[in-house]
């Protein structure tokens, strides 16, 4: 008799415990998302400051163009803050994309000589980002504090549109993440379409300056009720969004985080060879 271990190969076993793999290999979330924040804030002199002012200067130029120039209603709120509010969803959103674009290609040493699950790397990619979400998010509580923003009850539903929007970048992150290994040109899309997001979210303008006959259409954006959703739980004056429109934001969510899963794995055998 052998001493030593039978190893049985059995077929479609990998796919049956997927998920189990991705718990399994829960420490690489770490490993990933911390060398990630390293290498991004390596050898520059001002590190983690670079999260406070990047949103700072665009909330300065929003508020000096379309806050004092354009004079665009704030509902009551200070356009500053309404801004900002605004820019914490999207800075995550857009940044986590970013990275999502280049996960697979910057990971390819390792994804042609380990085996791991696959969506690990832009999940990982995500979770870099919740330190600058984070960073916005006490941005957001000193203005508030600064500018003696009264606060309400609706602030409980901040945590739920959050996660609605941490549901959304998941989504489309596993999408931008497999679309760029598979088609190279689809890193040159995603900071275009990022760029058009900017301006056709409402993020340096309320959504209720969007006449209504073009309401429904404009909520087919999913940061529509996200950040109007967002606003509504931080500002006392800000009008309730509709909830058809939370409702749009949260299918699209749900909608691109399956839809995701299902692409990434069906092609994830590819990756070797495509990169």
């Amino acid at each position: 008799m052998s001493s030593h271990p039978e190893i049985i190969i059995e077929a479609g076993k990998s796919e049956r415990h997927y998920w189990r793999d991705v718990w399994r290999y829960r420490e690489l979330f770490y490993f990933l998302a911390w060398r990630d924040i390293l290498v991004r804030y390596k050898q520059t002199v001002i590190g983690f400051a670079w999260a406070i002012i990047r949103p700072l200067l665009t909330i300065i130029v929003f508020t000096l163009i379309f806050g004092r120039l354009a004079r665009l209603p704030s509902d009551g709120a200070p356009y500053s803050t309404l801004v900002l509010v605004g820019m914490i969803p999207w800075q995550f959103f857009a940044s986590a994309l970013n990275e999502a674009s280049l996960s697979l290609a910057n990971k390819e040493n390792i994804i042609t000589k380990v085996y791991f699950p696959r969506i690990i790397i832009p999940i990982s990619g995500v979770i870099v980002n919740l330190a600058e979400l984070a960073i916005g998010l006490a941005m957001l509580t000193v203005l508030l504090a600064w500018q003696r923003v009264p606060i309400t009850l609706n602030l409980l539903f901040l945590p739920l549109i959050l996660l609605l929007t941490l549901l959304l970048t998941f989504g489309c992150a596993i999408w931008v993440s497999a679309l760029s290994a598979r088609f190279r040109d689809f890193r040159q899309i995603v900071p275009f379409l990022l760029q058009m997001g900017l301006y056709i979210s409402p993020i340096a303008y309320s959504a209720t300056i969007v006449p209504e006959t073009w309401r429904t259409w404009y909520a087919l954006n999913p940061f529509t009720g996200i950040i109007e959703g967002l606003r509504w739980s931080v500002f006392a004056n800000t009008p309730a969004p509709p909830t058809h429109g939370l409702a749009i934001s949260l299918g699209i969510a749900a909608l691109a985080t399956a839809s995701g899963i299902a692409y990434f794995r069906s092609i994830e055998k590819r990756f070797a060879e495509l990169l």
